[in-house]
Order: C-alpha cells, then sequence, then structure tokens
C-alpha cells in the first residue's frame, strides 16, 4: 500500500523547513503522548510545524545506553529532541547522540514539573538554578552544531517570575543559546501534582509577551492553555516569534494541525484532512504490525482525530473496543473511518 496524498511524509526525506523556522508553530514534548506514532501521525497533518520528542532523559542515553529512545522516522522532520538531566558532561554527550541519530534541535527541559525529574534535580526545578542551566547548555552547544534551545516556566513556587524570567533568559541567552518556548506559568514543585501544574497556576501571558520586549533578539516561543489556531495569531500578531501547542494538539489534532500550513505558514495548497491521515497511516501502521508491534500503540493517538464531529464517538468506540485485541490492524482503522466518511 502505497501513501499518495500531497502532505504525506516520505521515507527517508530530510527536513525541508529548517526548526528555526518550522518554531512559529511546534507541538510541545508531551511524557506519554508525543512518542514516533503520534508525531508520524501529526506529520501528516502538517508538513511545516515543529514537533518535539517526549522528555528523553541524559542518564538513560549516556549511562543506560538507552538508544533505542532516539528512533524515530526521517518522515518526521523538522523534529526536536527534548532532553531532560542537569549533568553538563552528561548532557553534552546526549545532545552529540541526538545531533548523530539526525534530530534537528536539541531542547533542554527546565519546565517538566514531576516528582520524579524533580528527583534527579532537572526539569523546572533548575528555574532555581540559572546559571547550572547556562553551563549545561554551553556545554550542549559545544558539543553538537545543532541548535540547542530551552523550554522553560516564567518561575517556581515562592519565586517572582517579573524578576527570575528576566535573569533568567539573560544568563542562559549569554551561553549561546537564542530560542526558548515559555511555558507562561509558575510551576508548584510542592503541593500541586504534575496535572494540577498544567492547569491551576494562573497563566501570565503578558509578562511572557514582555519578554520579547525586553529580548528582540532572541526567539521566544508562548506555551500553556491555547487551544486555538485564532489565539495563535494574535500571538504572533502580538510580537512573539512562535506559539507552542499541548494538549489541544494532542486531542485535537484536526482541529489545530490541518490548516496550520496555510493559515501560520502561508502554504498555498489545500489543507490537510483528517480522513486523508488516516488512510496514510496504514502503510505505517502495515509496517509496524510485521515488526511485531500492536494496533494501539498507534491507534490509541488517532482517537481525537474527529473530535466534535458527527460519528466521532463511533470511530473513538470501534478503536477503543477492538485495537488492542490480536491480529487487529489496518481493516480495523478502515472500518472505525466508516463511522464519520
Amino acid at each position: 500500500m502505497k501513501t499518495t496524498r500531497p502532505n504525506a511524509p516520505v521515507a527517508g526525506s530530510q527536513a525541508t523547513v529548517p526548526a528555526a523556522v518550522a518554531a512559529r508553530l511546534s507541538v510541545a514534548p508531551m511524557m506519554d503522548w508525543t512518542d514516533r506514532h503520534c508525531r508520524f501521525l501529526h506529520r501528516l497533518l502538517t508538513r511545516n510545524s515543529l514537533l518535539y520528542t517526549e522528555m528523553v532523559t541524559a542518564p538513560a542515553l549516556v549511562r543506560g545506553g538507552a538508544l533505542h529512545l532516539l528512533d524515530f522516522s526521517p518522515a518526521e522532520h523538522p523534529v526536536a529532541l527534548q532532553l531532560g538531566g542537569s549533568n553538563p558532561e552528561e548532557l553534552a554527550q546526549a545532545a552529540r547522540l541526538g545531533a548523530e541519530a539526525g534530530y534537528d534541535e536539541i531542547n533542554l527541559n527546565v519546565g517538566c514539573p514531576s516528582d520524579r525529574v524533580q528527583s534527579g534535580t532537572f526539569g523546572a526545578v533548575l528555574m532555581k538554578e540559572p546559571g547550572l542551566v547556562a553551563e549545561c547548555c554551553a556545554a550542549m552547544i559545544e558539543a553538537t552544531d545543532v541548535e540547542v534551545t530551552v523550554k522553560c516556566r516564567i518561575g517556581v513556587d515562592e519565586q517572582e517570575p517579573r524578576d527570575v524570567l528576566p535573569e533568567f533568559l539573560a544568563r542562559v541567552s549569554a551561553a549561546g543559546v537564542g530560542r526558548f518556548a515559555i511555558h507562561a506559568r509558575k510551576a508548584w514543585l510542592k503541593g500541586l501534582s504534575p496535572k494540577e501544574n498544567r492547569d491551576i497556576p494562573p497563566l501570565d501571558y503578558e509578562l511572557a509577551v514582555q519578554m520579547k520586549g525586553l529580548f528582540p533578539a532572541l526567539h521566544l516561543s508562548i506555551n500553556g492553555g491555547i487551544t486555538t489556531l485564532d489565539q495563535a495569531e494574535a500571538f504572533l500578531d502580538a510580537g512573539m516569534d512562535g506559539v507552542m501547542f499541548g494538549r489541544a494538539a494532542y486531542h485535537q489534532p484536526a482541529d489545530i494541525l490541518c490548516a496550520v500550513d496555510r493559515r501560520i505558514f502561508g502554504v498555498d495548497r489545500p489543507d490537510s484532512t483528517a480522513e486523508d491521515a488516516v488512510r496514510d497511516m496504514l502503510p505505517y501502521i502495515e509496517v509496524y504490525l510485521a515488526a511485531g508491534g500492536r494496533l494501539n500503540q498507534i491507534s490509541r493517538h488517532m482517537l481525537g482525530l474527529f473530535a466534535g464531529r458527527p460519528g466521532a464517538r463511533g470511530w473513538r468506540r470501534k478503536l477503543s473496543e477492538g485495537a488492542h485485541r490480536d491480529g487487529a490492524g489496518p481493516e480495523l482503522i478502515l472500518k472505525a473511518l466508516a463511522c464519520v466518511s
């Protein structure tokens, strides 16, 4: 079975859009969500947006030798590897491995608030140590020619974001980082769960936009609670260089990504469609199943493709009830598609 749709990635293709350009609109790294199957699906919906891996810890790569965590399809370009860690030497080695694997960007996680991340002294807790973040980034930049970027919060715990964030950006950019994605929420490392940290701390979009005025030479993307392309366009009009979507791009991927290439990147071609993406996933699914994979490992990322449309419930039900069964394959996807087509 061969893909013929104009938006379909071509196996073996390299990035046609530089990561810094693609960062005008990106899909955030999300643990347990943005794995390689999710990214392949998203690439079928948008050829220009920047996609991110789940966070991969530097110790897992350097000490654990878990190089399989770097696997991705060349069709995913432009795609960035997000690393977690706080040891400059280890992060430098991990960045080198990521560059050798072919990633278009290496991103340092300074935003994740989970307990597991805190215990490893990386993620959002590093907002308290801008000097260490700068040292880590300098080591990563020295180790590879691939651009090194940072995803951060506006502050953590009792920090005052209006004091902390400008200092953080100044110190880390002085180490050579020119591109940041700012999650416009504080992270409360004590008292809130990771899930609560995605919703409860108030958003301060104004502060993130102000940072662009203070640091006009930096490429700054805004992240957090953004759910529509109208919002994205408003932030770009306000001067931000990029917009990063999180959960909305995962749970309603067609609503966010099908029109992105036209509306955000100015590409003169028809918008992609969820139906075409489903059909274009079939060859990928066949190859994965032939290698011993299971359908539900891919189809779980496809459940929201028709969110809000007639037949969406039937689509989700057929996949949820059948994709985990032995022998489930492309025929189940086509049966589910019949619910909405």
